[in-house]
């Protein structure tokens, strides 16, 4: 059997991340662990470019300007969604994740859905860097081995 897969090397890649503002407290969290993990793994810290954004729905937009541009090798996309007493989270959430999902389709780069949606506060602190680790910084390594990936042929 012939295995294809990525390698994990930020080396000369540029990446955007495109973030929400809404939920600072923890997409901050998330921003700071998707640069962290880029860095790490030998991207350049001037080839990292933040896009930030009012809140989560506008992700998607963001997202598709930066692969647009066609500047970078990458775009993680990161936002928080957290259930409230409305229906405003189903609908949030779900249209979000569609609108990545269709852009990552189009996209001749990866794009990467590093948002978080959670019943409550707490389960969103635990995925910024606590119990559950940080989904920044797993985005991050995603992007890392899909840029790879998308360099070899198929």
């Amino acid at each position: 059997m012939n295995l294809i897969e990525g390698n994990i090397n930020g080396a000369g890649k540029k990446v955007a991340i495109v973030a929400s503002r809404f939920n600072e407290f923890i997409n901050a969290k998330l921003i700071d662990g998707a640069r962290d993990c880029l860095v790490r793994h030998g991207a350049a810290d001037n080839d990292i470019t933040l896009i930030r954004v009012p809140g989560a729905f506008e992700v998607p937009f963001a997202a598709a300007k930066a692969v647009d541009a066609k500047k970078f090798d990458a775009v993680i996309c990161i936002g928080t969604v957290i259930r409230g007493d409305t229906s405003h989270y189903e609908f949030l959430s779900a249209e979000v994740t569609k609108g990545v999902a269709a852009l990552a389709m189009r996209a001749a780069i990866p794009v990467v859905y590093g948002l978080v949606t959670t019943e409550n506060l707490e389960q969103a602190i635990e995925r910024a860097g606590s119990k559950a680790g940080n989904r920044g910084w797993d985005a991050a390594m995603t992007a890392l081995e899909m840029m790879d990936l998308n360099s070899k042929k198929i």
